[in-house]
């Protein structure tokens, strides 16, 4: 059951407080959520120094450095694997070009990602059953086998599912109703035009600017904790942004230079190994 956590006053909080206290509208937190009380690290793909993205190497350093939320992406194989890959084509990790969908989990094997094979979802949720996992679900064909590798690995409560496909997330939150979500892209414009309060999804995940749009202003992160909703952004590397975010008081940090988010967390005193 999800826990309580007590509702904030409406007396402005500096930005570096709301840092450290997270979302300080929300009453009731998500499994997910209820451990963490500073803003949260997650290692993207890993956060790997190498570029062996989504690779257990890359995922076995981040929690080397202390990392407890990784940031990951999900397909599935022609057999129904749920395979931990980002992009649909396997040309820029593997030099070996083609669909990874059109893959049978037995040739998806066979390829290597500057040396290290690709992973199943399965098998990542087992080798660190206490570490957080966001998915991004990158086709409508992963949902189903991602959603039972999590719910085989018991699972449940230490993920976040998240789409760039609304609808996608909108079928999720409607069949699975007890798995976090992030919150739409229509939900987040809502939200930053109108202060309107997603229907559903836990944390809004963004970047600080889409093109010429800047979508990460002070005036969005008060609306989304108003809202109760968390606000992630993606993807940091720059230590003087981190801190500038954290000053704002966002709820997450997405890198994909583990090192660097963890030096700053730790002269702040956030880093808590």
């Amino acid at each position: 059951m999800p826990s309580t956590r007590p509702t904030c006053s409406n007396k402005h909080q500096q930005g570096r407080d709301l840092a450290r206290k997270g979302a300080c509208h929300t009453d009731v937190v998500h499994p997910y959520f209820s451990d963490e009380t500073t803003p949260i690290a997650f290692a993207h793909r890993g956060g790997s120094p190498t570029g062996a993205e989504n690779t257990f190497a890359a995922f076995e350093q981040a929690v080397s450095l202390g990392y407890q939320y990784m940031e990951t992406d999900v397909h599935t194989s022609s057999d129904g694997v749920a395979v931990v890959f980002h992009d649909h084509d396997t040309a820029r990790m593997t030099g070996e070009p083609g669909s990874i969908s059109r893959r049978t989990w037995a040739e998806i094997q066979k390829l290597r990602v500057k040396g290290e094979p690709i992973p199943r979802l399965d098998d990542l949720l087992a080798a660190w059953p206490d570490v957080h996992w966001n998915i991004d679900l990158k086709t409508n064909a992963s949902v189903a086998p991602t959603i039972k590798a999590i719910q085989r690995a018991g699972a449940t409560n230490r993920v976040l599912l998240a789409s760039f496909e609304g609808a996608r997330l909108l079928r999720v939150r409607k069949v699975f109703p007890q798995f976090a979500t992030s919150v739409t892209r229509g939900e987040i414009a809502a939200l930053r035009l109108f202060g309107r309060k997603p229907a559903g999804g836990l944390a809004a995940q963004v970047p600080i600017r889409y093109g010429r749009l800047t979508v990460l202003t002070p005036r969005f992160i008060e609306s989304a904790h108003a809202a109760g909703i968390q606000v992630h952004v993606w993807t940091i590397d720059d230590p003087t942004v981190v801190r500038e975010l954290l000053d704002m008081g966002v709820n997450g940090i997405m890198t994909d230079r583990a090192e660097v988010v963890r030096g700053v967390y730790q002269e702040r005193g956030l880093w808590k190994k």
